[in-house]
């Protein structure tokens, strides 16, 4: 990648996304260098979290044009007119894209290591062999190399949001977003997930992370977005922004959570 190192891995141009009437994404314009941790912040219904589902075209954009790694998301250009791609060839940009949701969404009937061999063995057509060495190294790199023969339910939720983690990492994507993964967790199970997202920041993945969690913005995070009623309102390094917020409107939401 190095003859494309300048390039942003994530590009959006004056976003806009609406559900019927209501009006979500308002011109969102941002950047994602490789290698960065990109937080978003806000307070419910600002669009976080939609925004991060048209990246990977889990929502389809009204407007404007979001690409990542120099490829539009969903659409294909020819002239000055966007054509929708079609659902295969949008199912082969999301392989790159690896997503953490706010509930874990792992296949209850299958074990933690089945659960993150399933997407390469499918999509990818992997060989189980090959699929399963990786996947017990990747509960190993997420601190469950002895619950590989667990079932869900008989995991924690911090270690389900882990098994998710690993299982989105299967995929190797170049880029990794995360919604609010440690939101549905108890409390004292929220620290494990956050350590294991630390350790990918440290080995360089790409990450946009929805978060509440502003210690782990402030200490992990190299850009930080303040998102309210689906608009950027102010942007810039977390510490700059967390500790000396410039809008009336980053100061008051900041002023509830901090």
């Amino acid at each position: 990648m190095s003859s494309q190192s300048t390039q942003p891995m994530v590009k959006a141009e004056n976003v806009h996304k609406s559900f019927g009437h209501v009006k979500v994404l308002k011109g969102i314009d941002l950047e994602v260098a490789p290698r960065e941790v990109f937080c978003l912040v806000g307070p419910s219904g600002s669009g976080k979290s939609t925004f991060l589902r048209c990246i990977n075209h889990l929502e389809k954009i009204n407007g404007g044009r979001l690409s990542v790694d120099g490829r539009l998301v969903g659409y294909r250009e020819k002239g000055d007119k966007l054509y929708e791609l079609k659902e295969r060839e949008v199912a082969a940009q999301r392989r790159d894209i690896g997503m953490v949701f706010q509930r874990f969404n792992l296949f209850p009937h299958m074990t933690a290591l089945a659960n993150v061999m399933e997407a390469p063995v499918q999509v990818k057509g992997e060989s189980k062999a090959v699929a399963r060495e990786r996947a017990l190294k990747l509960l190993d790199r997420v601190g469950l190399a002895d619950k590989a023969k667990n079932y869900p339910s008989q995991l924690s939720g911090g270690q389900q949001q882990r098994v998710a983690i690993a299982r989105a990492l299967a995929m190797e994507p170049k880029l990794m977003l995360f919604d609010e993964p440690t939101s549905a967790l108890d409390p004292e199970l929220v620290g494990e997930v956050l350590d294991v997202m630390r350790g990918l920041a440290e080995d360089g993945m790409t990450m946009i992370v929805v978060t509440h969690e502003m210690g782990f913005a402030r200490e992990v995070g190299d850009a930080l977005v303040f998102m309210d009623d689906g608009v950027v309102v102010e942007a810039g390094h977390p510490r700059d922004v967390l500790g000396n917020p410039q809008h009336e409107r980053t100061k008051s939401f900041l002023s509830k959570v901090l």
